[in-house]
């Protein structure tokens, strides 16, 4: 099947900005609410407790709008906001690095202290956490956007739920392995956390996807309609070293 064409050049998307913003932010946020706290569920699977970064609570957002930008827009779009994501996380972690070395005003260092935005918000520009993140966003958001573009042509455009979640299953497993894996070789992580954070971020974040199924229906039907265009990729074109 081939690209139905948009009624208008890629500049006039109407709501491509507005997806790419939403997908930048939730990226920047979850990466900021990784390195401030750890989430106990209170439960354990197998004998493994079952606990995940907060941004866990923020991420699998983004990989539903990686979704949706690869089914309405095609992956040579969503491979372009993919690269602006990254750019975002590289922002944010210069940002937060550029202010932990700044002095602080003596007033707050008596009452809060350099060592505590050291603890929490000084490890989103640590080299630990920052590797570990781009490292994971890279390889799961590709993942999960081929996955994606090769899955629309062989069910010939129909049940999206199954495009979504395989490409989901693939995709989170990839970000959440290489993530963990090297959170906890950089020691951001204790190893002995690496099966529950893990297997609870990995489970947490297939679930959110399975639930928001009906969203990601709603909000790819309207912007089909809205921006008039359903692309088929190129898969010809697959590779992620291109803006």
């Amino acid at each position: 099947m081939n690209e139905k064409p948009p009624a208008s050049s890629p500049l006039t998307y109407r709501y491509l900005d507005i997806v790419t913003v939403v997908f930048t932010l939730v990226l920047a946020l979850s990466n900021i609410a990784s390195s401030a706290k750890l989430i106990d569920w209170g439960i354990s699977l197998g004998g493994v407790p079952l606990a995940f970064d907060a941004g866990t609570l923020f991420f699998p957002v983004a990989y539903i709008f990686g979704d949706i930008l690869t089914e309405v827009y095609g992956y040579k779009i969503s491979r372009r906001v993919i690269w602006i994501g990254f750019l975002g996380l590289v922002f944010t972690a210069l940002m937060f690095y550029f202010i932990q070395k700044l002095p602080g005003e003596p007033t707050w260092l008596n009452s809060v202290g350099q060592s505590a935005y050291d603890k929490i918000l000084g490890g989103v520009s640590s080299g630990g956490i920052v590797l570990a993140s781009f490292l994971g966003y890279l390889g799961g958001s590709f993942s999960n956007a081929i996955i994606m573009a090769l899955l629309k042509h062989s069910t010939q455009g129909k049940w999206l739920w199954v495009r979504t979640i395989s490409s989901t299953i693939v995709g989170e497993l990839v970000d959440t392995a290489v993530f963990i894996a090297v959170g906890s070789l950089t020691r951001v992580f204790p190893w002995e956390l690496y099966l529950t954070l893990t297997l609870s971020n990995y489970l947490f974040k297939v679930a959110v996807e399975v639930i928001m199924t009906p969203a990601t229906y709603w909000i790819t039907n309207r912007l089909k309609k809205a921006e008039n265009l359903d692309v088929f990729s190129d898969l010809k074109d697959l590779t992620p070293l291109a803006f």
